[in-house]
């Protein structure tokens, strides 16, 4: 009788799961491709309201290179080593 109830609540779990690192590993393309084609990246810069000149354009693509694929801030990016902020250096 259990079993029945169990079945879909596991896949459940696994659909979610599976969903997490399809999406993940699409984004990631995504970007990757976004870092090589400067027109991709002006067209979702204009989606998300902003106008690149061709300066802004080549520091957005320089930024991706150097985070791995990932704008600053977003998860994946390269996180610095050690303490970020050292108690007597905190951000304030």
């Amino acid at each position: 009788m259990w079993w029945n109830y169990v079945i879909p609540i596991v896949t459940l779990i696994v659909g979610l799961v599976g969903g997490f690192f399809i999406g993940v590993y699409y984004l990631r393309r995504q970007l990757t491709n976004m870092q090589n084609d400067p027109e991709m990246l002006q067209k979702m810069a204009k989606q998300m309201g902003y106008n690149l000149n061709g300066k802004q354009m080549q520091q957005a693509q320089q930024m991706m290179k150097k985070n791995g694929g990932m704008p600053g801030g977003m998860p994946g990016g390269k996180a610095p080593k050690g303490n970020a902020y050292p108690p007597n250096k905190r951000r304030r």
